[in-house]
């Protein structure tokens, strides 16, 4: 049986699926649920669906078929054999492995991201080496000014402009800031990917800008010092707000043989997903940056040596938690 005919086929029990799991839990037994799927018919019709999802696999349909009749097959189990989960062990269990294994299963969105920030601050970086006039193509002579101001070696107050609040009123303003740039590269993906692309590029030319010229005047512990202890959870939490954005625009550039408000209806669950652990980290990143990264009293060998080993936690974190679990 082709796929399209196997489609048309049992369409209308899944959109009857589709409609019982719509309703609130304790209306399912209901008039309303049972005009849906009556309580009666739930074992016979639940195996139905099951068996769909295998004959989806063993005839290889499409992966989107194949994605959606998985998704419902688990809704559907929950709903009637699983209780509902303590919110505080669902969280734990999203950061415990859930949200590094949600990264990997989207390793292409990612790799995308992270290629589309890192080179532009990558080129940036270097090309203001060998021309350092080339900062003002990005950015404007008073910026320019005001980061000098800010990781000079004489600063009263390292990384912050000279009418800074306090450490915890920075601490605000880095939130907000890193929020901002996440929210951007995210919702650009509602454009079709083009607004993530443009954002991703635009801040890595930015960082690099900045990066680049005050490496090339010297200010180097200054500014490295600086940012080595916040920069793991900053830039991966915009890559991964980056990815977040690239996946809407994936669902609405190929969705496939469903409509577009549908793929990205499915996609909307792992792009969340990818938002929620990137906002954690810029949590995280504006903490450090608020209350340690300003910090002149220490050693700025110290303050690599953290940067690298946040780093290295970072992405070991991203690649191997929950695969134990997973394997078991």
């Amino acid at each position: 049986m082709k796929e399209i005919q196997f489609i048309d086929r049992r369409r209308s029990e899944w959109d009857a699926w589709d409609q019982w799991l719509a309703y609130p839990r304790k209306k399912r037994n209901g008039a309303a649920g049972a005009a849906a799927i009556p309580v009666g018919a739930l074992p016979g019709s639940f195996r139905r669906l099951s068996r769909d999802l295998a004959l989806a696999r063993d005839r290889q349909y499409s992966a989107s078929l194949v994605e959606a009749l998985h998704r419902r097959v688990l809704a559907v189990h929950q709903h009637i054999y699983g209780a509902s989960p303590d919110r505080r062990d669902t969280v734990l269990t999203f950061i415990g492995g859930g949200f590094p294994i949600l990264v990997r299963r989207e390793w292409r969105v990612v790799l995308a991201s992270f290629l589309l920030f890192f080179v532009p601050i990558a080129v940036m970086l270097v090309a203001l080496q060998y021309y350092p006039d080339g900062a003002y193509l990005i950015l404007t002579p008073e910026q320019t000014a005001q980061f000098q101001a800010m990781y000079a070696p004489d600063a009263p107050h390292l990384g912050r402009p000279p009418t800074a609040s306090s450490e915890w009123g920075m601490w605000g303003f880095y939130i907000a800031n890193n929020v901002g740039i996440d929210f951007q590269c995210f919702a650009g993906g509602i454009a079709f990917g083009l607004g993530a692309v443009f954002f991703l590029i635009y801040n890595g030319l930015m960082i690099g800008s900045v990066a680049g010229h005050l490496t090339g005047i010297g200010y180097i512990d200054t500014f490295w010092g600086f940012v080595a202890g916040h920069s793991a959870f900053e830039l991966t939490g915009a890559v991964l707000s980056g990815a977040a954005g690239l996946k809407l625009g994936h669902a609405l550039i190929a969705p496939g043989q469903r409509s577009r408000t549908a793929a990205l209806r499915a996609s909307a669950a792992t792009a969340g997903g990818l938002v929620a652990g990137a906002a954690a980290l810029t949590f995280l990143a504006a903490f450090v940056e608020a209350f340690w990264s300003p910090q002149r009293g220490v050693p700025v060998e110290i303050k690599y040596g953290v940067g690298a080993a946040l780093w290295i936690g970072t992405w070991a974190y991203l690649l191997l938690a929950g695969r134990v679990r997973r394997a078991a």
